[in-house]
């Protein structure tokens, strides 16, 4: 693929994950979050250094999205939560955040269903495939019990708070040679070709 055609394709996957982020986040959840231009979602934290995992559809509509930090850097939970965490917050090269994780609104309830196993696939060969050996997160309690339940080892970092009116929790989940099976024989992983890893350009070269 040439550098034109590459860039095309990473700001229209990028821009499309923002406006899905915006519909989801700020207007599904009602989210205290900043925007941009009033169509995009963006925070502090969406910068070069954040990586994007990204699903579009055959007619490139994004289907699902995951932003993912390194935690060498600040991140959602040491900066924003780290109340969360009753020991140490988990950092490291081999430690990544993950972010975001956003199922498009315009989908009904089997495309979610497949879009998510899609993604939290995708995030497990990313991190075998990139030398990440946890993820950590915050969410909501009823996410984390699904996110518990999806066949690799996943526990709380400690007791919830409520923030904002919601009940929060710190989450790191390990991952190793039995993540795959763990996730196939809880019914979620699925052989796909690799997800594309997208990055927002340097401020310099936008």
């Amino acid at each position: 693929m040439s550098g034109d055609r590459r860039n095309l394709d990473e700001g229209h996957a990028l821009r499309a994950m923002f406006v899905a982020r915006k519909e989801v986040f700020v207007d599904l959840l009602g989210w205290d979050v900043p925007m941009l231009d009033g169509r995009f979602e963006l925070d502090q934290f969406d910068d070069v250094h954040a990586r994007y995992l990204i699903l579009l559809d055959a007619q490139g509509r994004h289907r699902a999205s995951a932003r993912l930090l390194p935690t060498t850097r600040p991140h959602i939970l040491d900066t924003l939560f780290p109340e969360l965490c009753q020991d140490d917050i988990p950092r490291g090269a081999g430690v990544w955040e993950i972010t975001r994780f956003c199922l498009d609104r315009h989908q009904n309830a089997a495309e979610r269903l497949a879009a998510r196993n899609r993604l939290v696939s995708a995030l497990a060969d990313h991190a075998l495939d990139h030398g990440i050996r946890r993820y950590t997160g915050v969410a909501e309690l009823p996410w984390l019990r699904q996110i518990m339940r999806f066949g690799w080892r996943c526990r709380p970092l400690g007791l919830p708070h409520i923030h904002a009116g919601r009940s929060l929790s710190a989450l790191v989940i390990d991952i190793d040679e039995d993540t795959i099976s763990g996730l196939r024989d809880a019914g979620i992983y699925g052989p796909a070709s690799r997800t594309p890893v997208y990055h927002l350009p340097p401020l310099e070269a936008a």
